[in-house]
C-alpha cells in the first residue's frame, strides 16, 4: 500500500525507442561513416540532406520530369527546368485545358533561343498548379512550339514554390511550412519515352579527360540535341 493509503504502487521502467537516425556518434570516424548512410535527418524546421549516389546512379543525362495538377486536372510530364527563367505551356497543352484566347492576358514578354532569334509568346495565363501536396498559383507564359514536356517550370516557379530540384537524385525536395516534401520524378515518361530511355542510358561527358581529334557523342550514345521551343535539332 502507498503512504496515503489511495492502494497499491509499484516502480515503473519506461523504455523509450527512437530511430536510428537519431543515433549519436561515439567518434569522428563513426560520425563519417555514419554521416554516409543517412539521406536526410527528420527535425521541426525538417532539414534536407542529399545522399551521395553510387557512380552508377549518378551517370545519366535524364531532365527531371513530375506529375502535378493544373486547376485541378492532372498533368504528366511537367519539366523543371532551372536553366530556364519563366514557366512555359505549350498552345496545343492550354486548349487541352479547355482554355481559349479570350482567357489569355496580352503580354510583352519574348523569349529567346539557342540561336538568339527572339519571338512573342502568345500570352499569360495564371492557374493553381500542384505538385505533391502543395499548390501554389502559377504563371506561364504560352508558346506556339512544341517540346518534350507538357509544362516547362523554370526558376521563377522553382524559387517561388521554396523548392530544390535534383536531376541527378531524381526527385524534387520542396518545403511546406516548415516541413520537407520529397516528391519523386515522374519514372512512367521515363518509361513511355523513348528518348528519356535514351537519355537513362547515356553516359555522362565531363568527369572525365579525353584526348581525341573528334569528339563522337555515340561512344556515349547521346542523341541529337533538340532546343526548347524549337522544332530543329542541333
Amino acid at each position: 500500500m502507498d503512504p496515503k493509503g489511495k492502494g497499491p504502487s509499484a516502480d515503473v521502467n519506461m523504455v523509450f525507442m527512437l530511430p536510428m537516425e537519431f543515433l549519436v556518434p561515439s567518434s569522428d570516424d563513426e560520425e563519417l561513416e555514419f554521416s554516409d548512410q543517412i539521406a536526410q535527418l527528420a527535425l521541426d524546421p525538417m532539414t534536407a540532406i542529399f545522399e551521395k549516389p553510387a557512380n552508377n546512379e549518378r551517370q545519366h543525362l535524364q531532365a527531371l520530369f513530375v506529375k502535378g495538377r493544373v486547376d485541378g486536372q492532372p498533368m504528366t510530364k511537367i519539366l523543371i527546368d532551372g536553366g530556364a527563367a519563366i514557366n512555359i505551356m505549350p498552345y496545343a497543352v492550354y486548349r487541352k485545358l479547355g482554355k481559349g484566347d479570350q482567357d489569355l492576358t496580352k503580354t510583352d514578354m519574348m523569349l529567346k533561343d539557342f540561336e538568339g532569334n527572339v519571338s512573342p509568346v502568345k500570352g499569360a495565363i495564371c492557374v493553381e498548379l500542384t505538385i505533391g501536396s502543395k499548390t501554389l498559383p502559377t504563371t506561364f507564359f504560352v508558346i506556339s512550339g512544341k517540346g518534350a514536356y507538357n509544362l516547362l517550370l523554370g526558376r521563377d516557379w522553382i524559387q517561388s514554390n521554396c523548392c530544390i530540384p535534383s536531376t541527378m537524385h531524381q526527385c524534387l525536395v520542396q518545403w511546406v511550412g516548415d516541413k520537407i516534401e520529397i516528391v519523386p520524378g515522374d519514372s512512367s515518361y521515363v518509361i513511355a519515352s523513348a528518348e528519356a530511355d535514351t537519355y537513362e542510358r547515356t553516359r555522362c561527358i565531363s568527369g572525365e579527360i579525353w584526348e581525341k581529334d573528334f569528339l563522337k557523342v555515340a561512344d556515349y550514345e547521346i542523341p541529337p540535341i533538340q532546343a526548347v521551343s524549337s522544332n530543329e535539332e542541333f
